[in-house]
């Protein structure tokens, strides 16, 4: 789908505008023993530690076009990590295209190329485990908050393929407003009426999405929930040869309906 944008504003001053996408991405599992449990949150806490977060958010910083100032990165105990990187607004290079400040879908984690500036970028995870029922579930809270020129939607794609989550609930919303060169307000400087818009075709085929949309507040949402599922994808620590008859059944279900409870955020219980 080509993406058009507003044409470009000649403004009174600097674009006060403030964009603001914010993802909750889900990464699902069962982990049938304690033990196993134990090993899947030491899994997560190395693979998505304090370091590798700051790699990834400093790759974002490098997609949407901004200069990073100031990083702050805390590893804590017993699991999770957090991520501040604090960004100022500079002019977007690529090979491509040195004046690429739209709106359009972003590239894919193959194909970082650019600089970053203004406002923040956060990370925070959140690994856990049920207590009794082997389910274990980890969860990245980020959000790219920028001014300006500079766009968070063009971290969409990197982020979802970084990640790889079996659920997301992302949120973009435009705040303020900023004038042209008469005094006229501008409350949004793009088109837009979905994230779906900005997001790859290839990755809109693997999820079912929904959108709950507030145009007239520049207001979008959007939830994402893998649609193929493949048990021993959600296997820690145990094959699916290893389950006693029956149990890949029950197993299954309690995968499937932990995240249709996340998906639709409610609990569902038993008829």
């Amino acid at each position: 789908m080509e993406i058009k944008s507003i044409r470009k504003l000649k403004l009174y001053g600097f674009n006060n505008l403030t964009k603001t996408l914010s993802f909750n991405l889900y990464d699902i599992c069962y982990a049938k023993t304690l033990e196993h449990r134990k090993g899947y949150i030491e899994y997560i806490d190395e693979h998505y530690n304090a370091e590798r977060l700051t790699k990834i958010l400093t790759d974002v910083s490098d997609i949407i076009g901004a200069n990073v100032l100031n990083i702050a990165k805390q590893d804590y105990d017993p699991q999770g990590a957090s991520v501040t990187i604090m960004i100022s607004e500079e002019k977007l290079y690529t090979e491509a295209n040195p004046e690429d400040h739209s709106e359009s879908p972003g590239p894919l984690p193959n194909a970082i190329v650019g600089h970053l500036d203004k406002s923040h970028i956060t990370v925070h995870t959140y690994p856990e485990s049920h207590p009794d029922d082997g389910i274990s579930t980890f969860r990245a809270d980020i959000d790219v908050s920028t001014c300006g020129h500079v766009s968070p939607l063009k971290a969409l794609n990197y982020l979802i393929h970084t990640f790889q989550p079996d659920i997301a609930t992302i949120d973009y919303r435009v705040r303020g407003f900023t004038r042209d060169e008469h005094g006229k307000k501008y409350y949004i400087d793009h088109k837009i009426n979905s994230i779906q818009n900005y997001i790859d075709l290839e990755t809109r085929d693997r999820y079912q999405m929904v959108d709950v949309n507030v145009y007239q507040e520049k207001i979008f949402h959007t939830k994402m929930l893998l649609k193929e599922f493949n048990l021993d994808n959600y296997l820690f620590g145990t094959g699916k040869k290893e389950l006693r008859p029956g149990e890949a059944k029950k197993i299954r279900n309690k995968l499937k309906r932990e995240m249709h409870e996340i998906f639709y955020g409610r609990n569902i219980t038993n008829a």
